[in-house]
């Protein structure tokens, strides 16, 4: 049997539908990594967030400094996305810190420019720590100084920022094109080159397209942790 609804009392304010979810720093996070996926960095604004969850930039002060506040927090929400191994296997590093350096491009990636609040960017929150920790405990363990060590994360860093960066730029460049027809236009353009002024870069144009965006990452790891290598101590034979 179905119950028809009351009426409301008089004298009772109405109600204006289900109340909102409560205003807290991590509605406010997830509200700005939300529209960083979307639109990208320059759609996540106070104002913006504030429209999203349905009321002023005034009311997210309580919660958040700035905008510079709130890109370092969704950094370090995005950065705890970063898979990492169970331990630190040090036999193989070269092959560990490979495969973090892949997860981690492919999860800036996957959130468009937040690469430009990494670069530059002093690693503080509790999950780039952990990434960081992770890193540089894995490189002692398997004999690089701890100067190299450190530099070589810095190196590391530069360089998923940028390859993630860059990936974002083409997304964007390629929106609506045939990846590999825009690469073929590349290479039929490098081979038309004037053999007398170009012979090099007219000669190896088939080699200079090939390879994807993955491997010539991998190849820009490979050859800092080559280097890298070149810093540990070999045990004297005798």
């Amino acid at each position: 049997m179905s119950t028809s609804a009351m009426p409301e009392i008089p004298w009772h304010k109405a109600r204006k539908g289900e109340p909102r979810q409560p205003l807290s720093r991590e509605l406010i996070v997830e509200t700005g990594v939300r529209l960083l996926d979307a639109e990208g960095l320059g759609g996540v604004t106070m104002r913006r967030v504030a429209q999203e969850l349905g009321t002023g930039p005034a009311s997210l002060y309580a919660h958040v400094s700035n905008k510079d506040e709130l890109c370092e927090l969704m950094l370090e929400r995005i950065a705890g996305e970063i898979p990492l191994p169970a331990e630190p296997e040090p036999a193989r590093w070269k092959e560990q810190v490979l495969e973090i350096a892949l997860a981690a491009q492919k999860v800036f990636t996957a959130h468009r420019d937040i690469s430009l609040v990494s670069l530059g960017a002093i690693p503080l929150g509790p999950n780039q720590l952990r990434f960081t920790e992770f890193l540089l405990d894995l490189l002692l363990r398997a004999g690089v100084p701890g100067q190299q060590a450190a530099w070589a994360l810095d190196a590391l860093a530069q360089l998923i920022d940028v390859d993630a960066y860059e990936a974002t730029l083409y997304t964007g460049k390629m929106s609506g094109q045939d990846p590999q027809a825009y690469f073929e236009s590349i290479r039929g353009y490098l081979h038309a080159l004037p053999a007398d002024r170009y012979p090099v870069l007219s000669g190896m144009a088939d080699t200079l397209v090939t390879g994807d965006g993955d491997q010539r990452f991998v190849f820009k790891i490979e050859t800092l942790l080559r280097g890298l290598e070149t810093y540990i101590e070999r045990p004297a034979e005798g």
